[in-house]
């Protein structure tokens, strides 16, 4: 017997996590932070090493998000904010800033349908005058987990079947079953708007939670919201099958030819705003990305408008070779310590990294349009050319400074290691109240297609029975309609 093997647990017959080192592993749900809900600490091995994996499992495709269309145009701010935010693209009315938008699919791979029911990523590059901020977002404003260290496996769950190669509503029901927290994105995803009718009629969120800090150095959270002009249309599952039998790439072909034909797709900016000081006041974590923030009590507060009026030049350069990642923010916008973000942070540019090579933000689409210098250079595919002889700092020859020191998050982070849980996780609360809003044939459309998920022969009766719970708690009735259907005794 190889004595290096991992043996069984005794308690539970069967193997336990390890790193690829072979140490265990404790806990692999929860990010370590400082304290229950402060940032991520760099010093996660575990965590690190499960999203570096995880990002090289695709080449050279995407892993996720390999599907879309790109375009460029316009952000014009059309509303004073300057009371939040030091930010100099947003400093005033009338101040634009030169964009480019990639839209995509989330899931599926390259070639695939544009109709098929999934989130929508939604990705706005500003290339401002202080450096380049990716608002890297999708359509649906919340998401599936709240912590990144779930973000392979759930990844995983939704991808095809490793062996078949085919998606299956098994293993996503299956993965999702130990996630309550994902009802909120199911109530979104299953909802008609699953599957938009383009990517004009769609609108965008920036879902996780970042801040904004003002001259002063004061900081509030906030949320960012893309509101189509056109209105929000969505495709029937009906509709999905026509259109996306006609033309696979249906909604790639409307942007482009729209903007084309002189009718530039819009969207307004708007912002939710809260003081750090308030957000123990609510029954959620704010910083929760499978939560909402109520519109009544934070109401959406417009900031500008972004307008797409130029198609891509080249679909490689300025689609495939377009690297977005959350880190990249401006004086002004600063992190929050939203779990979800605090991973994207690293998980973001160390996949483009791997796909594009070290220097991808040397690529034309991805450097800065504002002048930049640094000591970063050579490496595999470096074409910047250089001919100084001075790449140290600091030096007596260079006279390269330090910029100007500008306010960042005043937040004191105290607090022991941990992995664990977040408080107040209120699954279920927002999900039945979401539902309790749609008229009886929407309910009845979203009850139908949870149904045909629920009944595919491989969903266990243990899964069907969890899902009939989970949805008990958020709506009773609604869960009473998932029993009944598929002929399963409630546990309420």
């Amino acid at each position: 017997m190889d004595p290096y093997r991992v043996r069984p647990s005794s308690a539970h017959d069967s193997p336990f996590f390890t790193t690829n080192s072979g140490a265990p592993v404790w806990n692999n749900n929860s990010s370590l932070t400082v304290g229950t809900r402060g940032p991520i600490l760099l010093e996660d091995y575990h965590l690190l090493e499960k999203l570096a994996n995880f990002d090289r499992e695709r080449i050279p495709e995407r892993v996720v998000h390999a599907r879309g269309a790109s375009a460029k145009g316009f952000f014009e701010v059309t509303h004073d904010i300057t009371q939040l935010t030091s930010a100099d693209f947003l400093r005033g009315p009338g101040a634009q800033t030169p964009v480019i938008v990639r839209f995509s699919t989330v899931i599926h791979e390259r070639g695939s349908p544009e109709t098929l029911r999934d989130p929508r990523g939604f990705a706005v590059k500003f290339y401002t005058r202080e450096g380049n901020f990716d608002l890297v977002g999708n359509n649906f404003p919340v998401f599936f987990v709240r912590d990144g260290m779930k973000f392979p496996d759930m990844v995983h769950a939704l991808k095809p079947n490793p062996k078949s190669h085919i998606q299956e509503n098994w293993r996503i029901l299956d993965f999702f079953s130990h996630h309550p927290e994902s009802l909120h994105m199911f109530s979104f995803l299953f909802d008609d708007l699953g599957i938009p009718q383009d990517y004009r009629h769609m609108e965008g969120a920036g879902v996780n939670t970042y801040m904004l800090i003002n001259k002063a150095g004061k900081a509030h959270y906030v949320k960012f919201h893309w509101k189509p002009t056109c209105g929000i249309k969505c495709l029937s599952d009906e509709e999905a099958i026509r259109v996306g039998g006609s033309n696979h790439s249906h909604a790639t072909k409307d942007l482009y030819d729209s903007i084309a034909a002189g009718n530039y797709p819009q969207w307004n900016l708007f912002v939710q705003v809260m003081d750090p000081a308030h957000e123990d006041k609510f029954d959620f974590d704010p910083l929760d990305v499978t939560k909402i923030w109520p519109e009544d009590i934070l109401p959406l507060q417009p900031v500008g408008r972004l307008v797409l009026n130029k198609n891509i030049d080249n679909f490689f350069n300025e689609y495939e070779q377009i690297a977005f990642c959350p880190a990249l923010v401006v004086p002004g916008i600063h992190y929050s310590d939203d779990k979800l973000l605090q991973t994207r942070i690293f998980s973001y540019a160390d996949s483009q990294r791997h796909r594009l090579g070290p220097n991808y933000l040397q690529l034309p689409v991805n450097a800065p349009k504002c002048a930049h210098h640094n000591n970063h250079h050579d490496g595999f595919m470096n074409f910047m050319h250089r001919d100084e002889e001075v790449n140290y700092f600091p030096s007596r020859l260079d006279p390269v400074r330090h910029a100007e020191k500008y306010p960042t998050t005043p937040i004191v982070c105290t607090g022991n290691r941990e992995k664990c849980f977040i408080g107040k996780e209120n699954n279920f609360q927002q999900p039945g109240e979401r539902y309790r809003s749609w008229d009886s044939d929407r309910q009845e459309r979203f009850v139908k297609r949870f149904v045909e998920a629920l009944s595919e022969p491989r969903v266990t009766h243990e899964i069907r029975s969890i899902w009939i719970s989970y949805w008990s708690q958020a709506d009773k009735s609604l869960g009473q309609k998932l029993a009944t259907r598929l002929n399963v005794r409630p546990n309420f």
